[in-house]
């Protein structure tokens, strides 16, 4: 083990570097972006009333710079993998044409889907709760440095599906690079404090079966319910989806104020 971590121990500081960047771009761009059209655009757009302390943003920020060093050991043994031959990430399309590459990052996204809601059911559990998933819960008013705001366990459990599931599934390394900025804009979007997505979003419209802003937000403002990531499926299937949800989004999206709304 020893001489392997030798041998590919030049990648790693590129590894930590590319995951800790995709944080700060996506969750800095977003901030820089709320920052500019909250008191205009995006005034009524509110979903809670109160805002996040300046402890609470220094706590997310460094939490989640530790969970993009976490992020980046789980990449560097995946690195590790797949240049040892364990794991197959390919380029080119010599072993398989676009065509796959699309089937499995859709399948990757609804297999990650469907691990975030479980993984993250189970973290509520009373007895897990406060070893994985109590730390994330400090921020009752989530901003988009919220999104890697995690303890150590629960970063650990994050960060493991990408390398599970590319020991099971050969990805085309576009693929993955795809995946894992695509999941980062998701989730800083999940966690921005204003709802971003627009009416077609609403529930039973024809991209209603999208999670959104307000989702997400519920979850971090009561707890128990609405534990999905990219879509209400598994919550709708289990029902954990709060009852006030839809109703929310649509008085949210309609341009009601925060302190107006009640879950």
């Amino acid at each position: 083990m020893m001489e392997l971590l030798q041998k590919h121990a030049s990648a790693l500081p590129g590894i930590w570097a590319m995951d800790t960047a995709r944080y700060l771009v996506a969750a800095g761009s977003l901030a820089l972006l709320l920052r500019m059209l909250a008191p205009t655009v995006l005034k009524h757009r509110k979903i809670q009333a109160r805002d996040a302390s300046a402890s609470d943003l220094r706590r997310e920020i460094l939490s989640s710079l530790r969970s993009a060093l976490i992020f980046s050991l789980l990449g560097f043994g995946l690195y590790i993998a797949a240049r040892e031959g364990g794991v197959t990430i390919y380029n080119g399309f010599a072993e398989a044409g676009p065509v796959y590459l699309v089937l499995s990052l859709c399948l990757m996204i609804v297999a990650h889907d469907a691990y975030f809601y479980w993984t993250h059911r189970l973290m509520h559990h009373r007895r897990l709760f406060a070893l994985f998933h109590r730390w994330h819960h400090l921020s009752r008013t989530p901003t988009v440095w919220t999104a890697y705001s995690f303890s150590v366990p629960e970063a650990i459990v994050q960060g493991a599906f990408v390398p599970l599931f590319a020991a099971l599934v050969p990805m085309h390394a576009l693929s993955l690079f795809i995946f894992v900025a695509a999941q980062i804009v998701r989730n800083v979007m999940g966690h921005a404090g204003y709802e971003l997505h627009p009416a077609a979003f609403t529930p039973g419209r024809w991209l209603g079966w999208n999670n959104t802003s307000t989702g997400h937000d519920l979850h971090h403002e009561l707890g128990r319910c609405n534990y999905c990531l990219y879509f209400r499926w598994w919550d709708k299937l289990m029902g954990t989806e709060h009852p006030s949800y839809p109703e929310k989004f649509r008085a949210i999206v309609a341009g009601k104020v925060a302190a107006e709304l009640r879950p």
